[in-house]
């Protein structure tokens, strides 16, 4: 095992390797242990995981830091929307001293606090292109490409997708984009209202970003309005200052679903009302019951709901197309808009490089298995954080991937270490 964690400790920046590196493109990296793909906190609780039980594991980002969804993509004002014992990675909680809902900024010291204590040192401005499974001597191939397309292939016993359900952003096509003439950005580009001041400003998508957009935008005072397109369940995000997300999941321990539900939906009718009336239609399921169904969260509301009652945003129904400056929506009304921003969410990119079928739909890139089996796959492959239960989930996915490999761990180090032997050539003599 010795040999191992030399190995470990050298299998990037050795000075072999940096003068192969000039010489060509393309290289070869035998990795003991695992290959994670995702430094996100998916990633980051695989491997910490990993190190707890003393196996080695490489992380390959494509972006220059860690969490690149949260610090590249996200706006300034956001904060969690569940409390953050909700929220902390396995084996290590929040500072004591954050609040309820950590910032941003908190959460992202956090992410980089959580690396630091485990020592974990992803390589950035990776791009995995292409993933394989060689059932000839039962490795995996991990082919990448660097910030100067350089090709790199690790070579690995297991590989863990840890790219996440929000990999890419979905951004819906409408006639007449082309002659819109304003500002069109996805959510992923979006930092503040300060742009939009005294605009008018249509927001496609009522999630939680949706709707938080809206209010960020009411803050700056823009004018903004709200795309409706599909029913949704609006919940208040505390019950007589208790987490609605925490209230729910100590109820489901001495109810059936279908009953809280029911609870569920009674205080929210008390508290926001009918939300029909301003447009807003909920699903014949349950807010639990379509979770569990769909993967699809309900909205934790922090105050866009007064904002909608009050007048300052306004609902629309689906937009039919674009035109000059302007929306026609479905119902035949056209009104004008300064710019529009796409909340419409994220989408896996697994299936774009892995190649394996049967884990990952093709459909939406994610586990075939429903939670909680989706972690698993087959000859050495896992996923973290793709089953739609959030960080807890991904802890919950990183400790039982750990756990799995562990069993295998020893023998299977055994045998890679022959392979290698047999696989590696002769180191050439230093060049003058």
């Amino acid at each position: 095992m010795d040999y191992l964690k030399e190995l470990e400790g050298k299998r990037l920046h050795d000075h072999f390797e940096a003068n192969m590196a000039a010489k060509t493109t393309r290289r070869r990296i035998f990795v003991p242990g695992a290959v994670i793909v995702g430094a996100g906190p998916s990633g980051l609780a695989a491997a910490a995981c990993l190190k707890e039980k003393g196996i080695p594991s490489l992380i390959l980002e494509r972006a220059n830091c860690i969490a690149s969804l949260w610090q590249l993509k996200t706006y300034d004002r956001l904060r969690l929307h569940l409390p953050k014992q909700f929220c902390e990675l396995i084996l290590m909680p929040f500072p004591s001293d954050f609040p309820t809902y950590p910032t941003k900024q908190q959460f992202l010291a956090y992410l980089n606090a959580y690396a630091e204590h485990f020592d974990l040192k992803p390589v950035f401005n990776m791009t995995v292109v292409s993933a394989r499974f060689d059932s000839r001597c039962g490795l995996w191939f991990v082919k990448t490409l660097g910030l100067k397309n350089e090709e790199t292939e690790y070579v690995c016993q297991w590989l863990i997708v840890a790219t996440g359900e929000n990999a890419e952003e979905v951004v819906p096509e409408f006639e007449g984009v082309d002659e819109f003439g304003g500002p069109i950005v996805h959510t992923s580009s979006y930092k503040s209202g300060e742009l939009f001041r005294g605009k008018k400003v249509l927001v496609v998508g009522c999630g939680n970003s949706g709707m938080e957009v809206c209010l960020d935008l009411c803050n700056y005072n823009a004018s903004p309005s709200l795309v409706v397109k599909d029913s949704v369940h609006i919940l208040p995000q505390e019950i007589l200052g208790i987490s609605t997300f925490g209230l729910s999941i100590w109820l489901l321990k001495w109810f059936p679903m279908r009953l809280v539900d029911h609870f569920l939906l009674l205080v929210s009718r008390l508290m926001f009302g009918d939300t029909a009336q301003f447009g807003i239609n909920r699903p014949e399921h349950g807010p639990l019951e379509l979770k569990s169904m769909t993967g699809k969260t309900p909205v934790l509301d922090i105050g866009t709901l007064a904002k909608i009652k009050t007048g300052h945003i306004r609902v629309c129904k689906a937009i039919k197309q674009l035109k000059h400056q302007a929306v026609e929506f479905i119902d035949g009304k056209v009104e004008n808009f300064d710019a529009i921003i796409f909340a419409t969410g994220y989408k896996s990119n697994v299936t774009s490089w892995l190649m394996e079928t049967n884990m990952f739909s093709e459909k939406n890139g994610l586990p075939r298995k429903p939670f909680p089996n989706g972690w698993k796959g087959e000859c050495g492959l896992y996923s973290v954080g793709l089953t739609q239960r959030g960080l807890l989930g991904a802890s919950l996915d990183a400790r039982r991937i750990a756990e799995d490999i562990e069993h295998s761990w020893k023998a299977e180090a055994t045998h890679f270490m022959a392979f290698t032997a047999c696989a590696l050539p002769p180191t050439p003599p230093p060049q003058p």
